[in-house]
């Protein structure tokens, strides 16, 4: 589907790191961009930043993407789904209690039913498209690797990266006949805030992990492969890894 200037794009998590960088990629092709985020000053700051280069075609919405009500305020006719948290959680705490239920259930709740919140609610717009160029929409959604090889502590995160993976074949064949296609990326080790919180030492014994290149990866290399499967339209039911070949460690 050849991206057009009549389109408009909806990036969850889309005030900073990777959804950030795809929100920019996206209006750099001519589109309208809706980012969605619950950080609102962020938000007004980007939109403010962007007026100058791209006028009003960047639009902030604040929303919780697990909130069925506030996500379908903010649909429109493309999807990247950048949104999640994560944090630690052990399945025996070191004072010998069960992990929590309840921190399971939240992380679980943002990142793998606030992805299937989004993509539902999203499908159902992009179906009353009319199609363009045999295509009524696509998404890209956002997995891990840690959905394949989850280290010590992130059992919910792990959890529900490793369901977005699962969802996309099942996602892309459930809307072939509305013509919409579902792909997941599934990044490694990426420069973006939450790594940005760590002390310099750590972070270039990440980057150093990473077999080839030997870095971070940089969030423009995520928007780089969303905009490519937004405009391959053989790209359909695939988790796409963006990890310079890294396998991550137990721990």
């Amino acid at each position: 589907m050849q991206l057009q200037e009549n389109m408009t794009a909806l990036v969850t998590g889309g005030v900073s790191g990777l959804g950030e960088a795809s929100a920019l990629a996206l209006l750099e092709r001519g589109l309208n961009v809706v980012v969605v985020d619950l950080n609102e000053d962020r938000g007004a700051a980007m939109v403010e930043a962007a007026r100058q280069r791209y006028g009003s075609r960047l639009r902030f919405v604040k929303a919780a993407v697990a909130d069925a009500d506030q996500m379908a305020a903010a649909i429109a006719a493309a999807l990247v789904h950048c949104a999640g948290v994560g944090g630690p959680l052990r399945l025996v705490e070191k004072d010998g209690s069960p992990g929590s239920l309840d921190k399971y259930t939240g992380i679980v709740r943002v990142n793998l039913i606030g992805t299937f919140n989004t993509l539902r609610l999203a499908a159902a717009s992009m179906a009353r498209n009319e199609p363009v160029q045999g295509e009524r929409g696509a998404c890209v959604l956002t997995a891990s690797v840690a959905g394949y090889e989850g280290q010590i502590g992130q059992i919910p995160y792990a959890s529900a990266k490793a369901g977005i993976i699962g969802m996309t074949i099942v996602a892309a064949r459930d809307l072939a006949t509305r013509m919409i296609r579902v792909c997941t990326i599934a990044p490694g080790l990426f420069d973006t805030p939450i790594l940005a919180k760590l002390p310099d030492n750590i972070r270039q014994s990440l980057a150093a992990s990473v077999p080839n290149p030997a870095r971070l990866g940089h969030p423009s290399e995520y928007a780089l492969t969303a905009l490519h499967i937004l405009e391959n339209p053989m790209l359909n039911g695939e988790t796409i890894r963006l990890d310079g070949a890294i396998r991550m460690s137990p721990r």
